[in-house]
């Protein structure tokens, strides 16, 4: 079975990560400096240069180096060099990887965004932290929207639809329930939070298609996805909503698949703390439940944490791959965490587990891994491998240079704002107040003779894709039924071609809402 080199344990044995059980989760833990980043840029190397995809949040910004060849002149190139060679690494030469950046900002990268309608009224409450009556009136927003045909894309749409059901609320009590003003208040305000931490720039189209995540370049090696997490972290509400759509997308989009020979896709989370703490119980509760079922679909989850005891206990329990960096015992939660550390491996009797974590230097590990079997092996005291890319940050220029050559240029940088439930809302506003103008001029019975001054929304698509309609529905239907999935979401390509009429994308809507509220369903 294919492994990944993890390093040399004392008792003289190679470490490794069986890929057949690398979707079985794992967590790199240890102090500041003790080599933490270099063990998950170790093993985000292995993995793309067995086919791997990989994904990383990279909040310091040196993850950014995975992009480059290390070189003989970086300042401690003679140190890699050595321990490369203390390991037996023979063919140990410096290497780059083929890296995509994203940027929710589109500053460092690619820009991720996703419509309101993708996110789903569920996924959107537990975010928000949306009470039952709160959570009620966004699904009577978004139930609306369906039935009046009304496109969801981004934040002043859902905004804009809210006021327009606030207004409507006398007319909407006997067919979808009551609804409050006051409560569409609440709600605005929790979307004005958002929308102050960054979330405008989340919502909204072209979508990412998360396939785009999950490829390989020409050599067959996967791609390493950097998302640059610097500014992020600063705005935890907006991480949280990224957060929750990205899972919420893989648990649709991704089939069954028990244990792969190798994972179809690996997370890094570094700086796990920051995921967990102050965080919405909704993201909580979401991390709790993929970690519990995506192993199935190929995914593997890796914490990157200074302290074991920041991960939650429901979520280090699924963790079967640990590789426990240096602690310090200053504190009492220092010991505490030493403890729990000790207490997580498999025993070696030739090994006192708590005294080595308190020794080892930068560079060793503490490592055990799950076995072709499925138990977990013996902790052993282990020199860690080597990356073979830079070690530290790219200049702006580098990063400019590596950016143009990615294979999404030109596919997501430019933001399409096509007319949605804002737009329509304003032109019914508009012709509102014309009519009103119009019959205190001419009278009620003359201007019902003419023609609406602006064409329904139903009309435009009968105009724009007549013979479309028909033939895309059924494609949703038919993958609604079978579970097989197309290259690109019937909604978002709806944006970029002429088959994109409006119900197709009501129809995209509908289906791709279904899994989501599915989702947030398990989330209660």
């Amino acid at each position: 079975m294919a492994a990944i080199f993890l390093g040399l344990g004392a008792n003289g044995e190679r470490q490794v990560l069986e890929l057949s059980r690398a979707n079985r989760h794992g967590l790199i833990a240890g102090a500041t400096g003790t080599g933490k980043t270099v063990t998950l840029q170790g093993l985000a190397e292995s993995f793309s240069k067995d086919g791997v995809p990989v994904f990383l949040a990279d909040v310091k910004g040196d993850l950014a180096g995975l992009a480059m060849p290390g070189s003989p002149t970086f300042k401690n190139a003679a140190k890699l060099e050595e321990r490369a060679v203390e390991l037996g690494m023979t063919d140990y030469a410096y290497a780059d990887n083929p890296v995509v950046f994203w940027d929710l900002f589109g500053e460092q990268g690619h820009p991720i965004r996703t419509t309101v309608s993708e996110m789903g009224p569920l996924l959107l409450s537990r975010l928000l932290g949306l009470n039952e009556t709160q959570e009620g009136v966004l699904n009577i927003a978004f139930r609306y929207a369906d039935d009046e045909g009304l496109l969801l894309l981004d934040l002043d749409d859902l905004q804009s639809m809210l006021l327009y059901t606030a207004e409507n609320a006398a007319a909407l009590t006997t067919k979808y329930g009551n609804v409050s003003k006051a409560t569409v208040g609440t709600i605005q305000r929790q979307l004005l939070a958002l929308d102050s931490q960054g979330g405008g720039m989340f919502f909204g189209e072209p979508a990412l298609e998360i396939e785009d995540f999950i490829r390989t370049d020409e050599q067959g090696r996967g791609l390493v996805n950097i998302l640059a997490a610097d500014r992020l972290m600063r705005s935890p509400k907006l991480y949280a909503t990224f957060l929750l759509w990205l899972l919420a997308e893989l648990f649709e989009v991704l089939p069954e698949v028990g244990d792969p020979e190798k994972p179809k896709l690996v997370f890094f989370f570094d700086e796990a703390h920051l995921l967990f703490e102050d965080a919405p119980d909704a993201l909580q509760d979401t991390i709790e439940t993929v970690v519990r079922l995506i192993r199935s679909k190929g995914v593997g989850v890796y914490f990157v944490t200074q302290n074991p005891i920041d991960i939650p206990e429901k979520v280090a329990g699924q963790l079967g791959n640990r590789v426990q960096h240096a602690l310090r015992a200053f504190t009492p939660r220092d010991q505490k965490a030493i403890r729990a550390a000790a207490e997580t491996f498999r025993i070696n009797p030739d090994l006192d587990v708590a005294v080595a974590i308190t020794e080892l230097k930068t560079g060793e590990a503490l490592v055990s891994t799950l076995l072709e079997d499925g138990a977990p092996s013996v902790v052993q005291r282990t020199l860690i491998k080597p990356p073979c890319s830079r070690l530290g940050p790219l200049e702006a220029n580098e990063r400019a240079v590596i950016q143009s050559v990615s294979p999404f240029t030109g596919k997501y940088d430019t933001l399409i704002d096509r007319e949605s439930a804002e737009e329509v809302i304003a032109q019914k506003a508009t012709d509102a107040a014309a009519t009103a103008a119009e019959v205190a001029d001419k009278g009620r019975e003359e201007v019902a003779k003419r023609e609406r001054l602006s064409p329904s929304i139903w009309e435009k698509a009968g105009k724009r894709a007549a013979g479309a309609v028909a033939g895309s529905a059924a494609t949703i239907a038919a993958a609604a039924v079978t579970g097989r999935k197309s290259s690109s979401n019937p909604m978002r390509t709806a944006a970029t071609s002429a088959a994109g009429s409006i119900a197709t994308d009501l129809g995209g809507q509908f289906f791709g809402r279904f899994v989501r509220n599915l989702v947030g369903g398990l989330m209660r």
